[in-house]
């Protein structure tokens, strides 16, 4: 039990019609009756004076008064909500610390709420991403996992896996049971139901942390084919120069947005090709980095350029999976070239657009989306982060790793100890099992007075 008792401005820096100081801890309401007089009735609002050691009035505002354990964070909390200004807020901090209370570090509200359980990790993780939501879709999935859905999803699987623990636990125990237990299949069969499960949540889980994290997506390809053009038509503002002028863009130059609800981290890249510019070819060094570190890149082709010699450019490509290639001009008047022949030999999805016109830009956003696995349907999906991602990657790992050793050597104890494995990364997403270090550095994320 905490015996400090905690402050912090809980509403953004700068100048606002309304700021909040927030207290939690065993003195916070001693505090607020030195500060302000008598305390309202708990869940109440009341108009008061918040004054400083010589009694002066620091501003009028409204007090409100949360009794444990019905807080956010479990404890007794004071809310002050005065006029937002840097100094009201900046008085009003000064004269709690001076009646006691510490100044909180960041997150130590939500970690508070986490170890007095009336949040569980994946939840106190969730205030965040909804502070932070960048589209709607992903603010509407951060109330989502804050409201526990999420977290159900993830007991729902413990609960599963725990059953079938329980009866390969029983079968060692009983090596008679065993016999029959691996004889009927039925280890077997509830082993693949309960796999299935945990990669059903992995697939609903990755598109979570899509939502909430976005994608980094480059735009590649040679001078001129339009690759600034098209990054001011994703992002429907003139963001990058354009010029008939080959090598206009000498740098990385980055936007955010959203596609299709997704938030996306676009990077126009300067055009790749052989040049004597050093200033270019740094530009070019720089365009072959993004490519290799986005989540997806856009190939963008000229149609009225040499076909082949952009092509080429797919053979610097790691994994077509990530590609799309960008047929861009086709509001002009196109080259000979044998479309069907051509798009034979591109492995990675293609679309055809106008970057100028804005024809098929539709259809792009749609591949994107399609591309990176997110579904067109947003209701239900909630938000997570890339360790809910990894846990669960581990929980597959060692639940398929436990059906091949049942295969090879119907060892029900290896199967045992894979399942206790599972389990114990499931856990992590909750809080259940997770070490110290890494809960500490889960919060420190967090802003202050969160």
């Amino acid at each position: 039990m905490n015996v400090d008792t905690i402050c912090a401005v809980a509403t953004p820096p700068g100048v606002g019609g309304i700021g909040v100081v927030r207290l939690s801890g065993p003195s916070s309401a001693s505090i607020a009756e030195k500060m302000c007089g008598e305390l309202p009735p708990p869940r109440y609002a009341k108009l008061v004076k918040f004054r400083d050691r010589r009694r002066e009035v620091i501003d009028e505002g409204l007090l409100l008064y949360f009794t444990a354990p019905n807080s956010f964070t479990g404890e007794d909390v004071v809310e002050l909500q005065a006029h937002g200004g840097t100094q009201v807020m900046n008085m009003l901090m000064r004269r709690a610390l001076e009646l006691g209370a510490r100044a909180a570090r960041p997150g130590e509200f939500s970690e508070r709420a986490f170890l007095n359980d009336k949040l569980d990790l994946a939840q106190a993780e969730a205030i965040v991403d909804l502070v932070e939501s960048g589209t709607e879709a992903a603010a509407r999935a951060a109330q989502r996992s804050l409201s526990g859905e999420f977290s159900r999803r993830v007991d729902g699987v413990q609960e599963h896996l725990s059953a079938l623990r329980v009866q390969v636990e029983a079968a060692i125990d009983f090596p008679d049971e065993e016999i029959d237990f691996l004889a009927d299949g039925a280890v077997l069969s509830l082993l693949e139901a309960n796999l299935g499960s945990v990669q059903e949540l992995l697939a609903a889980t990755r598109q979570g942390q899509i939502l909430r994290d976005g994608i980094w997506m480059a735009i590649i390809g040679r001078p001129n084919a339009g690759k600034s053009s098209l990054l001011n038509a994703l992002s429907g503002q003139d963001r990058a120069i354009v010029t008939e002028i080959p090598g206009t863009t000498r740098d990385v130059l980055r936007e955010s947005i959203a596609i299709e609800g997704i938030p996306v981290h676009l990077v126009d890249t300067a055009g790749i090709r052989d040049t004597a510019d050093p200033i270019e070819a740094e530009g070019v060094r720089r365009a072959r980095e993004a490519l290799l570190a986005a989540d997806l890149v856009l190939l963008v082709v000229d149609q009225l350029g040499d076909m082949a010699e952009q092509l080429q450019l797919l053979k610097e490509l790691p994994d077509h999976e990530r590609v799309i290639v960008v047929f861009n001009k086709e509001d002009l008047q196109l080259a000979d070239w044998d479309e069907a022949e051509l798009r034979g030999r591109v492995l990675a999805p293609s679309v055809s657009i106008s970057a100028k016109t804005g024809m098929g830009l539709q259809r792009l956003r749609k591949q994107i989306r399609n591309q990176v696995g997110a579904t067109e349907q947003a209701e239900g999906l909630f938000s997570a982060r890339q360790r809910h991602v990894d846990a669960l990657r581990r929980a597959t790992a060692h639940l398929s790793q436990g059906k091949q050793n049942l295969a090879e050597t119907a060892a029900l104890e290896i199967l045992a100890e894979e399942l206790r494995l599972a389990q114990q990364a499931l856990s992590e997403i909750t809080g259940d099992v997770l070490p110290d270090d890494l809960l500490g550095a889960i919060f420190a994320s967090f802003c202050i007075g969160k």
